[in-house]
């Protein structure tokens, strides 16, 4: 069966379009408009017992973070909506769904709804707008020299999901930033004028930075020491090798990553603010994907990230 990358490929050969980006970005950029769409699936993105109202803020979270990549201002959302015939999970599913569109103003434009055969997981998507800024960086205008910019928490949600997945009843701040991801849309308008190169963090940092890399043809080195574990994570998983691995590689974490020129600290943009960010590596000319800690080189795990394959 055709993995996600494999059809990829294929779906190119339709995107001709230049506001597809030849579909090595996450989003769509059309005139001033930037376009983005997201599914979640029950049992992939979410387990059945999270709350709907998680389930529903989620959905909007995850669109809303490839538009923070983009430096993008919310403009408006199209939701698709599956119906089971439970009348209250559907209810409190737009509550949360709301919350997230009121915190971060988005306006629902419209969209589609309908009605799934009994049994059947739900199927959730919403295509979210935003305006363009001055700069839309891309995965592919990195630069050998650049340096690797990582923004917001990583390891935290993949390390939630495992406490609920051994105790559905599990809470704490692990499982709170598992359930609703907070879309850096601020700091992203801040970084985007400045990346050579921007994309969100949702299937793992090692799958993604290569992804950034592998597009702007480049190589590449991450350095796992460099990561700024939470407290909560390190509490919960530890910060050895292993953790650090384990966070790396965990997915669902809607951080930030950024390809910056060497002469430009992010940090002096900022100054002042409370986010999580630490230079994890850069982009390198021979082509080769180096992992290391302070302790020497690291061999690249099996699996870098998430990535879909059909059961």
């Amino acid at each position: 069966m055709s993995s996600e990358s494999t059809l990829l490929a294929r779906l190119r050969h339709l995107a001709t379009h230049p506001a597809a980006r030849g579909l090595a970005d996450d989003v769509a950029v059309l005139g001033d408009l930037v376009l983005t769409h997201d599914t979640i699936v029950e049992g992939v993105h979410y387990l059945p017992t999270d709350p709907p109202e998680s389930v529903g803020w989620k959905l909007g979270a995850v669109n809303l973070s490839d538009l923070a990549a983009k430096g993008a201002v919310p403009s408006g959302a199209l939701l698709s909506l599956t119906l089971r015939g439970d009348d209250q999970w559907e209810e409190r599913f737009l509550s949360g769904l709301a919350q997230i569109f009121e915190h971060f103003e988005l306006p629902l434009l419209g969209g589609d709804t309908v009605a799934l055969p009994e049994g059947a997981p739900r199927v959730l998507g919403l295509t979210a707008i935003g305006k363009a800024g001055p700069s839309v960086p891309s995965r592919t205008g990195g630069q050998v020299g650049d340096r690797l910019w990582l923004v917001g928490p990583i390891g935290d949600s993949a390390a939630g999901l495992a406490l609920l997945t051994d105790d559905p009843g599990a809470t704490g701040l692990l499982v709170d930033t598992y359930r609703r991801p907070i879309p850096l849309l601020a700091v992203g308008a801040l970084l985007a004028p400045h990346a050579s190169a921007m994309m969100d963090v949702s299937d793992g940092l090692l799958l993604d930075a290569r992804r950034l890399a592998t597009a702007s043809g480049c190589g590449l080195r991450v350095d796992l020491s460099a990561l700024r574990l939470s407290p909560a994570f390190i509490a919960e998983r530890g910060q050895h090798r292993a953790a650090r691995l384990f966070a790396a590689t965990g997915g669902d974490d809607y951080a930030l990553l950024a390809a910056l020129p060497p002469s430009f600290d992010p940090l002096t943009i900022l100054k002042g603010t409370s986010v999580n960010i630490a230079c994890v590596g850069e982009l390198t000319g021979d082509g080769a994907f180096a992992l290391a800690d302070d302790f020497g080189p690291v061999p690249l795990p099996e699996r870098l990230g998430y990535e879909h394959h059909p059961s």
